[in-house]
C-alpha cells in the first residue's frame, strides 16, 4: 500500500493539502491495479491520454465499440471508488472508528461486524521485521474475527494508547507503546460503514510518516 498522509487531529495547512493531493494520486494508481488489463490500459489511453477508440482497439485486440465497452466499464468502476464516503462527515466517521476499536476492545464480534461494510477489506503490512503479519482479508465477518485475535489481547495492555489522527484526509488512527508510534491505521468508508483498513506497522515505514508528529 502506498504511504498515506498522516497528520494530528485537526491539522490542516496549504503543504499538507498539496501532500494529500499526492496521496490521492497515488490512490487512483492502487485503484487502476484492480482493473483488467484490458480495461486499465483502455481506461488510461482513452481517459488520460485522450487517444480513440479505433486507435486503441488494435492494442486490446478488440473491436472499436468494444474498447468503448471497457473504458465505459472502468470508468464506472473508478468513479463508484472515488465517491465512497462522501455522504459521512468527519465527525461522524471518527465516531464509527471509536465505536470500531470499543467493539475491537471488548471482543464484540457482532458490533464489530456492524460497523464494516460487508465486502470491507483489511490490509496489514508488518514489513521485513514481521513478514507473517502482512496479509490482506476480506469480508465484514473474517475482517471482524482478524481484528478480535490480533487487537483485543494488545488493547488490554495498559501501556498501549490510541491516539486520533488524519490520515489521507480522513479520521484514522496512531497507536503507540510507551510512547513509541507501532501503527497507523487508516480507514476507507461507504456511508456509515468501514470499507477499508489500512494497517502498517513496519517499523520503519510506522517512524518516517509518525516522526514530525509523535517525535520518534
Amino acid at each position: 500500500m502506498p504511504d498515506p498522509l498522516v497528520q494530528r487531529d485537526g491539522e490542516s495547512d496549504p503543504a499538507n493539502q498539496a501532500l494529500l493531493a499526492d496521496s490521492v494520486s497515488l490512490a487512483l494508481l492502487v485503484l487502476l491495479e484492480t482493473l483488467s488489463p484490458a480495461e486499465r490500459l483502455v481506461f488510461v489511453l482513452h481517459d488520460l491520454f485522450g487517444l480513440p477508440y479505433d486507435e486503441i482497439a488494435p492494442v486490446v485486440g478488440s473491436t472499436p465499440s468494444a474498447a468503448r465497452q471497457l473504458a465505459s466499464r472502468a470508468r464506472r468502476r473508478v468513479k463508484g471508488a472515488e465517491l465512497r464516503g462522501d455522504n459521512t462527515d468527519p465527525l461522524r466517521q471518527r465516531a464509527i472508528v471509536d465505536a470500531f476499536f470499543a467493539a475491537t476492545r471488548a471482543g464484540d464480534l457482532e458490533a464489530l461486524v456492524r460497523v464494516l461494510h460487508p465486502d470491507a477489506v483489511l490490509r496489514i503490512d508488518g514489513g521485513a521485521a514481521f513478514p507473517s503479519a502482512s496479509m490482506v482479508v476480506r469480508g465484514a465477518g473474517k475482517v471482524a474475527a482478524q481484528s478480535g485475535r490480533g487487537m483485543k489481547s494488545l488493547l488490554a495492555r495498559p501501556e498501549i494508547v490510541i491516539h486520533a489522527a488524519v490520515v489521507n484526509g480522513a479520521p484514522g488512527v496512531i497507536v503507540t507503546v510507551a510512547g513509541k508510534a507501532v501503527t497507523v491505521m487508516g480507514f476507507t468508508f461507504d456511508d456509515d460503514r468501514i470499507l477499508e483498513i489500512d494497517s502498517i506497522s513496519d517499523p520503519a515505514r510506522v517512524t518516517g510518516l509518525t516522526s514530525a508528529i509523535c517525535g520518534d
